[in-house]
């Protein structure tokens, strides 16, 4: 009879516990969590990260228009002083001009009355003539106007009284005869006419009582000639 060796029985198994393992140390262990594995990040962090993102594109745009708008105003400042600037200089260019024009024509001016004098002693003929023509003919080019005539109201701004006198058929002070006419460029006198003025005789002129009667009378004889037919013929 054949003896059994205790431990190798029929069901008996091959035991992959170490020896001196406890029981415990047998059962299966449970799958540990990896360390290495985070957690899922919610839908939420990534909605606020593209509301951050978008904000501060909003707070970068805006700055960009304040800087725009910043150097836009500057762009048209510039430009309305650069224009105002071009006007002056173009202003100062015509004052410049017209001030050396009329220097040079205030030299001339001499030379003009007395071709003026004589072309009113008829000795304005021949070569002497023709002379006294071109140079009129080179300063109306570069301007110059002659102003002055007699019996025109008298103007402190524009004349010159060097005689004085009075006249029972002027209504007001008026130049009577101009000794020296003026000249001016533009809007800008060189010389004032000087000229000889008469103001109004003192108790010349009729009151005004006496020139609304004289003509009422001269009406009611109008009114009548009318009513009679006229004066009688013959």
């Amino acid at each position: 009879m054949t003896e059994e060796t205790p431990g190798f029985g029929e069901n008996a198994e091959k035991s992959d516990v170490p020896s001196g393992a406890t029981p415990d140390d047998a059962a299966p262990k449970a799958a540990e969590p990896s360390i290495a594995e985070g957690p899922a990040s919610p839908a939420g962090d990534a909605a606020s990260k593209t509301s951050a993102q978008d904000v501060g594109l909003t707070a970068q745009l805006d700055q960009v228009r304040t800087a725009l708008n910043e150097r836009t105003a500057d762009l048209q400042r510039l430009q309305a002083e650069y224009q105002n600037y071009r006007r002056r200089v173009e202003r100062d260019k015509v004052t410049v001009k017209e001030i050396a024009a009329a220097n040079l024509l205030g030299e001339l001016l001499p030379t003009l009355d007395d071709v003026g004098r004589a072309r009113e002693h008829g000795e304005l003929v021949g070569g002497f003539k023709s002379v006294a023509e071109s140079l009129e003919t080179v300063v109306a080019k570069l301007g110059l106007q002659q102003f002055g005539k007699e019996g025109e109201p008298f103007d402190p701004t524009i004349h010159e009284a060097l005689m004085h006198s009075y006249a029972p058929d002027v209504t007001e002070t008026t130049c009577v005869a101009i000794l020296q006419p003026g000249y001016r460029i533009g809007e800008r006198t060189i010389r004032p006419a000087r000229v000889a003025v008469a103001e109004p005789q003192p108790g010349a002129q009729p009151a005004k009582g006496d020139s609304e009667a004289a003509a009422s009378a001269d009406s009611a004889d109008v009114a009548e000639d009318k009513e009679t037919g006229g004066p009688d013929e013959g």
